[in-house]
């Protein structure tokens, strides 16, 4: 059992093991399936995070709560008109984003990863990248194993939750997460993927969590958006070999004290910031009048 970045680095060490085959293991001794059973199922929640990732790159319509909906058309519209600022790979990840989530605010199916706020950034993380670099399945499968051990160790030290530490245990963990699994994606050493998994953590530290009418879609979408290239950065540079001056363990046990020493107003109560706006006020009060 491992339960901190410690923990990880020592028995993929001792194994000579990647942390995707160390949370496999784990898994088959928690559960008592098979190998072969655990990928089957991994891989359907693989076919759950494309479709999301894909349902809404060519629909502008509205949500459920109508405040987002159309923006991963008009980033394909530019991206295909060669006016992309970011590059392909960064428009492309952001695009699967904003779909995921749309198609969360419009009740259709996600896997929240770690949570429903957050569900965009994995999958458009790793499906991005396993298509960019022409990855078969099992390799995008291991990118999720390898995103589920990070996100255990955030729950054990931590938490992912918005309620309870706001966005940056949200989009943050969900951005760790993802950029650990790039870097073994791309093959990466475990180290590096805490690595990746710390900075991508310290970029949104002190993130608050206020969705406009409690509704997880503003400023939730852009979030996701914003969180996939924080991923994307974050692996980049550990896979250049640039690491996280605070080790992952003390990143995450930092990030808990932030999120407990937060206002009730800023987690997930739709009280403060953006929530708290004229604006957000105003359609907060439009939703509930209609």
């Amino acid at each position: 059992m491992y339960r901190s970045g410690k923990d990880i680095i020592r028995i993929c060490n001792e194994r000579n093991i990647s942390i995707w085959r160390l949370a496999l293991d784990e898994e088959i001794e928690l559960t008592h399936l098979s190998e072969k059973e655990i990928l089957k199922k991994m891989n359907e929640v693989l076919k759950v995070m494309k479709k999301s990732s894909e349902s809404f790159i060519e629909s502008d319509s509205k949500t459920l709560g109508g405040i987002i909906g159309g923006e991963s058309i008009k980033l394909k519209k530019r991206m295909d008109n060669g006016k992309s600022l970011c590059g392909d790979i960064i428009n492309k990840a952001m695009i699967k984003a904003f779909s995921t989530s749309q198609h969360n605010a419009s009740m259709g199916k996600i896997c929240a990863a770690p949570t429903a706020g957050s569900s965009g950034i994995i999958p458009a993380a790793v499906i991005t990248v396993a298509e960019e670099y022409n990855l078969s399945k099992n390799e995008a499968v291991k990118g999720l194993l390898t995103s589920s051990a990070i996100g255990k160790i955030i729950t054990l030290n931590a938490t992912v939750a918005g309620a309870e530490g706001g966005c940056q245990a949200e989009c943050g963990s969900a951005a760790a997460m993802a950029s650990a699994a790039l870097v073994e994606m791309l093959g990466g050493s475990p180290e590096m993927a805490l690595n990746a998994a710390a900075v991508s953590l310290k970029n949104i530290m002190g993130l608050i969590c206020d969705p406009i009418a409690g509704l997880v879609e503003a400023p939730c979408s852009k979030r996701n958006a914003s969180g996939v290239v924080n991923a994307m950065i974050s692996a980049e540079m550990a896979l250049a070999g640039i690491e996280s001056v605070v080790p992952f363990d003390e990143v995450v046990e930092a990030m808990k004290r932030v999120g407990d020493d937060m206002n009730s107003d800023f987690k997930e109560t739709a009280r403060g910031g953006i929530a708290g706006t004229p604006t957000g006020i105003r359609i907060k009060e439009n939703i509930k009048n209609h």
